[in-house]
């Protein structure tokens, strides 16, 4: 089957942006490929982070995604930093890329206005991700599109590492985008993307009641000032979400509810939240059964890494073959 990777940060409890822009696709496509899902961590510490809380995030994450539907009987699923290779590939594709692609990179000239110092790390950060993809040979990069552009330069890094290196033939495929449906979650505060970090999230394990005490004050349509008012319900990020939860004919029944003003704002939350709880269920009872057993999401990170260190290492022997390391045993000499 094509082969498929894809990570996501540890950031601790996976929020509905994460599951309806990235996970519910890898659900699906862990039926007809071969998936390495991958936590990584080595990418949460290129900004700032608290390291008590790394591994701690990294096991709810992993738990989060297992409650969510990744099946660890058709998937591979691992920490990064668990497969050493991530790192060693991402110094030896230092050798191929360009300062000049890293310093374009627009996620790097947004996040590196907040720093006084800029980290290397938040420059090199695309190579680890061309590193990731391209140690496991992969196909396809399920992305959203903020991300079309780092694979883009994973792609770069292929075509030249394989001119230089490659001996006439592409060691690395190049990996194509598959673009996920869902591509951009609004934050309830509706002004940007859904992210732990500015607070806008709802947890995917959260209780009915957490998750109407955070959509009662979400952001609705600016015109509708009074329950009177009609609304349009396309830019209100209520209603983006009931498209993505709620059955299609409550979508329906919400558009004309609220262009009528049969409803008001609370009214449209109220059905989003009970919605959201039902669809969440399920979710949070198998959440519960891993956290009551905790050895049984090691055990599974465990065989996920050992898998990945197997893939791993025919890659990297073939890249240090390659590169013109002296071999442990001398051959090459």
């Amino acid at each position: 089957m094509p082969r498929i990777f894809s990570g996501i940060q540890p950031s601790g409890e996976l929020h509905i942006g994460n599951w309806l822009g990235a996970v519910q696709n890898w659900v699906r496509l862990q039926q007809s490929y071969d998936c390495l899902f991958c936590v990584v961590d080595l990418h949460a510490i290129t900004g700032r982070y608290e390291a008590e809380a790394l591994a701690r995030r990294t096991w709810e994450m992993a738990v989060g995604l297992l409650a969510a539907g990744i099946d660890p009987e058709r998937a591979t699923l691992f920490v990064q930093s668990h497969v050493p290779e991530h790192t060693e590939l991402q110094w030896l594709f230092n050798t191929v890329t360009p300062i000049g692609e890293l310093e374009r990179m627009t996620q790097f000239k947004d996040k590196s206005t907040r720093f006084e110092s800029v980290p290397a790390g938040l420059l090199t950060y695309p190579v680890l991700m061309a590193a990731d993809i391209l140690l496991y040979r992969a196909d396809l990069v399920p992305v959203g599109e903020d991300q079309v552009q780092h694979l883009e330069l994973t792609r770069e890094i292929c075509r030249k590492w394989n001119a230089q290196f490659g001996r006439g033939e592409d060691f690395f495929p190049e990996p194509q985008p598959l673009l996920t449906e869902a591509k951009r979650i609004m934050g309830l505060d509706g002004q940007a993307k859904m992210s732990k970090s500015l607070g806008n999230t709802i947890g995917i394990l959260e209780p009915p009641e957490a998750i109407w005490a955070k959509l009662r004050p979400a952001m609705t349509d600016p015109a509708r000032l009074r329950r009177q008012d009609p609304g349009t319900p396309e830019i209100c990020n209520i209603y983006a979400l009931h498209r993505h939860l709620s059955p299609a004919e409550t979508v329906t029944h919400v558009a004309s509810q609220c262009r009528s003003a049969g409803w008001g704002c609370l009214d449209c939350k109220r059905v989003l939240a009970d919605n959201l709880s039902a669809v969440l269920a399920p979710v949070r009872e198998r959440a519960a059964e891993l956290q009551a057993n905790p050895k049984r999401v090691i055990d599974i990170l465990g065989d996920g890494a050992h898998r990945a260190r197997r893939i791993a290492g025919e890659t990297m022997q073939g890249v240090r073959e390659r590169m013109g390391f002296l071999a442990p045993d001398g051959s090459g000499v």
